[in-house]
């Protein structure tokens, strides 16, 4: 079977991974030069399902579960440590919200945060841990998936490519262009996210932190030498890359409430991209004639992308359903009434 995977982020690598492993000729196209160049180069890369449920609905966990087995066991770059989640003393309220909607956690005292996290010591009085949660740096993600591809004699990439100038027929397409499906997807929306990371070896956290907020909640990702992820900003507006300065602003603010370290921290990169999110913020796969449609992971690309990988890789080499995401509907008009 021959199958052309159009994007090489993680829903067209883990797709194509999927689907090489079963046996088919895959061809990867992506117009950028490299893997994983879009939104998920920006991702955190949180495996957490249980802390999503504090905002995203059940089936987003439910898929997220298989995802830790992925990305510790069949793709094993993550690192299962748990999540912490805390607050100021100002906002314990939302601390108990956050714990009301979610599960699987343990309640933490002080003297149990500063075990678990020893830099942490004296700076929150409680907090949730979630010791189940994983892990992972994205662009290693990506890489190694990437990499286990490349080294598949059925597999060809190829870069800096558009797949309108791409010649030959293919059985099937799986489209995983993110946002840049909008010209064939009703519904499909951008929400900005911003991110930067900080260099700094006056601290050392082991996992993410999550600080709750009313308006500026944010989180803090571990990266390898002394590298720390923050973010992330969700806004409602579709202009692509630019990080504003009220956006930094808020993001190390948030960051020094969490620890004084990280806002004397050197900023080494920021970041800026659109996630791909329809109106109710779940992911869709869509068939429409044989192109299939793998979208709208929101900000969930990591915690997602697997379980879509393996469902459309079922429909493909055995037609199954996967009524949860899945629309079948090759009528357009059909599909944006659905929205």
């Amino acid at each position: 079977m021959r199958i052309r995977v159009i994007g090489a982020g993680v829903a067209g690598l883990t797709a194509a991974y999927e689907l090489a492993r079963r046996g088919a000729e895959v061809e990867i196209v992506e117009r950028e030069e490299g893997p994983g160049r879009g939104c998920s180069w920006y991702a955190g890369g949180m495996v957490a399902p249980w802390c999503e449920l504090d905002s995203a609905e059940p089936l987003v966990a439910r898929l997220g579960m298989e995802a830790l087995v992925y990305w510790t066991t069949t793709v094993p770059v993550a690192e299962t440590r748990g999540s912490l989640v805390v607050a100021t003393p100002r906002d314990q309220m939302e601390l108990r919200m956050f714990a009301r909607r979610t599960s699987e956690f343990e309640e933490v005292g002080g003297n149990r945060l500063a075990e678990l996290e020893p830099d942490l010591a004296g700076r929150f009085a409680r907090a949730l841990f979630f010791p189940k949660e994983a892990h992972l740096d994205p662009r290693v993600a990506l890489e190694t998936v990437s990499r286990r591809l490349a080294a598949m004699s059925n597999v060809r990439f190829r870069f800096g490519v558009d797949a309108n100038d791409v010649e030959g027929e293919a059985d099937w397409t799986i489209d995983c262009r993110g946002y840049s499906a909008r010209d064939k997807l009703a519904g499909l929306r951008g929400v900005k996210g911003e991110m930067m990371v900080l260099n700094t070896g006056d601290i050392a956290l082991s996992r993410p932190i999550r600080l709750l907020h009313p308006r500026h909640p944010v989180y803090v990702v571990p990266r390898q030498d002394q590298r720390y992820m923050i973010g992330a900003t969700q806004i409602e507006n579709e202009e692509r890359a630019r990080v504003t300065a009220r956006s930094l602003v808020d993001l190390v603010n948030a960051a020094h409430a969490i620890h004084p370290a990280l806002a004397e921290a050197e900023i080494t990169e920021m970041g800026a991209d659109l996630r791909p999110a329809f109106h109710d913020n779940l992911p869709r796969i869509i068939v429409e004639g044989r192109t299939i449609f793998i979208n709208g992971l929101f900000r969930h690309g990591f915690l997602l992308a697997p379980s879509l990988a393996r469902r459309a890789a079922d429909f493909v080499f055995g037609g199954a359903i996967a009524g949860e995401v899945m629309r079948t509907e090759t009528s357009r008009l059909e599909l944006a009434a659905s929205f």
